[in-house]
């Protein structure tokens, strides 16, 4: 995220972060990285480093729509996390670090949660940027082995629809009367009144699809494995950002793996549905189309995260009906 949290000091997080992990913030910078949450690398006293993120609990749709909702979805998300690295033995799984009487998330006033990672030194890769093989080949090894995990208790359900179909449905109902919450609204409004016919026709086509998705066998999926969300720590890769993790078909995470079917096949010994590597394709976009479309709608500024969203629902926009498989 790239603005700033409205609402939320860094005193704020000062004090959340010495009660909940007793840590004494002798420095916090913000760090301008990844699409779905602020975070803030943060040194102790004594030099120790720790990753800390803070989540806004309007701005989870897939979590739920109300905000304690959201928030226990969000704890069931990284209690999964903790327990694929400690119990399962998942050693590529960036967890949070438990707090004091083992919290994984604690409140931040009544907008935000705040968690707590270790720090990583290395690089993370960009989002629409592909890996280099061999560490495609060894993401490919890590969804294999997190598939074939048992699930922890606390894993929910990854949902099959969209989380704000109805705020795209409304928008597109909305389309013949002018947006003015924000200087991007008219500019979204165009783009989807030229674009409303494509649009319902993906939304068509993936009710069409969402049964089979639906009957297919689950597995625990981290559900957005792409390369912004896979850090390189020396020799080894990293899988970070975990609140998206839940039970679902298998093609909900290797879409986004292309040319590895046959190696996790090899793997797993489990053929994947091309079917549903289309399904999650198409769903992505279309959860993205939902997300932007919202933000467009609602109130906003000219900020760089607003820009960010109109860019996006733009590029997003126009590949709608891409396809290929993994």
């Amino acid at each position: 995220m790239r603005d700033r949290p409205d609402g939320l000091r860094e005193d704020d997080l000062r004090l959340v972060l010495a009660e909940g992990w007793r840590i004494g913030a002798a420095r916090l910078r913000y760090a301008a990285v990844g699409g779905g949450s602020y975070h803030w690398a943060v040194r102790d006293g004594t030099g120790r480093r720790r990753f800390v993120t803070a989540d806004d609990l309007d701005d989870k749709a897939w979590l739920g729509t109300a905000r304690p909702a959201v928030m226990a979805g969000l704890r069931s998300a990284l209690a999964t996390a903790l327990a694929l690295r400690g119990d399962a033995g998942l050693d590529f799984v960036v967890a949070p670090v438990p707090g004091c009487g083992g919290d994984v998330v604690r409140p931040a006033g009544p907008r935000y949660a705040v968690s707590v990672f270790p720090y990583l030194d290395g690089p993370a890769g960009r989002w629409g940027e592909p890996l280099p093989g061999p560490e495609r080949a060894m993401l490919t090894g890590m969804l294999a082995a997190l598939h074939g995990s048992a699930p922890p208790r606390l894993a929910r359900v990854a949902a099959i629809g969209l989380a704000r179909r109805a705020d795209l449905d409304a928008a597109l109902r909305d389309v013949g009367r002018p947006w003015r919450a924000g200087p991007f609204g008219e500019p979204a409004r165009g783009l989807l009144a030229g674009a409303s016919g494509r649009i319902r026709a993906a939304l068509a086509t993936f009710d069409q699809l969402a049964g089979a998705a639906r009957a297919s066998p689950f597995v625990l999926t981290h559900g957005e494995p792409h390369p912004g969300n896979v850090m390189r720590a020396g020799r080894r890769l990293m899988l970070i950002d975990w609140d998206t993790v839940g039970l679902a078909p298998p093609e909900r995470d290797l879409w986004m793996a292309p040319g590895e079917a046959r190696r996790y096949a090899g793997l797993t010994g489990r053929a994947l549905d091309p079917g549903l590597l289309s399904f999650y394709r198409l769903r992505w976009a279309l959860d993205d189309i939902c997300a932007f479309a919202h933000r467009l709608r609602s109130a906003h500024g000219r900020t760089a995260d607003a820009g960010h969203a109109w860019t996006a629902l733009e590029q997003t926009v126009a590949s709608l009906g891409d396809s290929g498989g993994a």
